[in-house]
């Protein structure tokens, strides 16, 4: 697997000069970085007013690789505190960077949230956490986190995914492949374009679960638009074995293509991994959390595109197992 092959979008000392500034004038305004409307509307509006050269940063991925790293924000170690050990225990650590990730998503469209995952905050904490070492989920650590679209089994999933890094001593990596990279024949791609089977809610989603307000609906796993083929993939909630033996053989050699192509990017802190979730799986490497307030953590922010038509319409007939997007600034 290639390691750090993903296009860096370095920014000049002027624009991490803007983006701190203006996050800590927010922070100090309003003391804490909990997504209340009157922040997220001061946001918005700062946002807008942000250099051209940092737009220019926070254009649409506009390569094959399906992702870019931001990079060049200043991260300090001692100053950000220890890692938590939970994102329930996070609070309002290394808040400046929740405001400087929401200042970047709403750049790039409209950051959004869940109901159901993580108390509907709009900035994520991925770190591990103990007794979740073995699941699918950004709290585990022992096992592979397998490559996946975010929120794969909701139809109003994220465009994007930033994944920002606060520290990462032990440079674990974090893994990606893009679907314009596979090489599948036509009939693969016929059958995995038929929705054939469901993906479920993940563990993150304890509510969607338990949803018991219709069938879980059948999606493709891929799809064309005018700029190429997309996926919808999350083999780990895929239940594979109610499928016929040649969609899962398709299904199959779609997994080992991607993970031919899989690069590994072990962030650094301070950079800002930007992925396309219509092109890209992404995943992590295990590996061995200490609990000692030195693991790995990422900070992680959602956003849906406005306007963006890159999803077949029937997604649009979905119940998402009831889970319910907060966007922000609508």
């Amino acid at each position: 697997m290639p390691t750090g092959a993903a296009p860096i979008r370095q920014l000049d000392p002027h624009a991490v000069d803007e983006l701190t500034a203006t996050a800590q004038k927010i922070l100090a305004d309003f003391g804490s970085s909990a997504a209340r409307p009157e922040l997220l509307r001061k946001i918005a509006a700062s946002a807008a007013r942000l250099d051209e050269t940092i737009r220019h940063h926070c254009r649409p991925v506009d390569t094959d690789d399906g992702l870019f790293v931001l990079r060049g924000l200043p991260v300090d170690d001692g100053g950000i505190g220890p890692t938590p050990a939970s994102w329930a225990t996070a609070g309002d650590s290394a808040a400046e960077w929740d405001v400087i990730l929401l200042l970047l998503a709403t750049a790039m469209g409209h950051p959004i949230a869940w109901e159901g995952q993580q108390e509907g905050r709009f900035v994520h904490n991925i770190v591990p956490s103990p007794g979740h070492e073995q699941e699918q989920t950004g709290a585990s650590s022992t096992v592979l986190l397998s490559p996946h679209t975010e929120d794969a089994f909701h139809p109003g999933r994220a465009h994007l995914l930033l994944l920002a890094c606060m520290r990462n001593h032990d440079a674990i990596a974090t893994t990606a492949a893009g679907i314009r990279k596979v090489r599948l024949d036509a009939d693969d791609v016929a059958l995995l374009s038929r929705p054939v089977l469901p993906i479920l809610p993940d563990d993150a989603y304890a509510e969607a679960q338990g949803f018991a307000g219709g069938e879980p609906p059948k999606v493709p796993v891929l799809w064309q638009t005018e700029n190429g083929p997309t996926l919808r993939y999350d083999p780990a909630y895929t239940p594979l074995d109610e499928a016929p033996a040649d969609y899962r053989a398709a299904y199959d050699r779609l997994t080992a293509e991607l993970e031919r192509m899989s690069v590994a990017v072990a962030l650094e802190p301070g950079d800002v991994l930007v992925v396309d979730n219509d092109l890209v799986v992404h995943g992590r490497v295990p590996f061995q959390a200490r609990y000692d307030g030195t693991d790995r953590w990422l900070k992680r922010a959602s956003v849906r595109v406005p306007g963006r038509r890159s999803r077949p319409l029937a997604e649009a007939d979905e119940h998402g197992y009831g889970q319910t997007a907060l966007v922000a600034h609508l």
